[in-house]
């Protein structure tokens, strides 16, 4: 069942325009040993619950990891190359990011659309905003997918019907930020009319 917010809690007054935020948040893969409050947790979470979605289907669940044990078997599921795995086991709040299937790009259970896998869409706006609001409250984040997504279902006993998608280690960035690296200017990925058609 969905239920209809009439307002909204905040922790805190946001410490940037959405501007900023968009333009400088980073993926960080180191943080101090600050730990992060369920409340700033909350706020994330908040975040990604006024994500779009597919018919208002909201198709996530996210589990706060929090148990050291916990934390260390997730983080085994990733990749041995994982350059997240350092940060994953220093953090004190991982959060899993699963979604549940046959709900986004169906109608009552049949797809309607070629992309069976819409639930990622959904995510992806979810996580993206939960990320965002992790910046605006001074802390980092870290997408991670490369992983085994089955076993970390299993560690976590994600029922059947939903897919591990990404986690998402979170904590205070030890390092200032950055400038990222270099994206492509818009002449290179904004069509006019049809594609190639260069907008000028």
């Amino acid at each position: 069942m969905i239920h209809r917010a009439r307002c909204h809690t905040y922790l805190k007054e946001s410490t940037m325009e959405l501007k900023e935020a968009v333009f400088t948040r980073r993926s960080v893969r180191r943080f101090t040993d600050d730990s992060v409050s369920d409340d700033a947790v909350r706020e994330m979470l908040e975040a990604a619950r006024y994500a779009p979605s597919w018919a208002n289907v909201q198709p996530w669940e996210f589990i706060v990891v929090r148990d050291r044990t916990v934390i260390e078997k997730v983080t085994g599921t990733y990749a041995d190359m994982n350059p997240a795995r350092k940060c994953s086991l220093a953090c004190n709040a991982l959060i899993v990011a699963c979604g549940k299937t046959g709900l986004s790009g169906y109608k009552e259970g049949t797809p309607v659309t070629r992309f069976e896998s819409w639930h990622m869409f959904d995510l992806g706006l979810a996580v993206q905003n939960l990320c965002l609001r992790a910046h605006d409250l001074g802390y980092g984040t870290v997408v991670v997918g490369l992983m085994n997504h089955d076993e970390c279902g299993r560690i976590l006993s994600v029922p059947d019907g939903y897919d591990v998608v990404v986690a998402i280690p979170v904590g205070k960035p030890a390092v200032s930020g950055k400038e990222g690296p270099p994206r492509r200017p818009q002449t290179e990925f904004v069509h006019l009319d049809a594609f190639g058609r260069r907008m000028a």
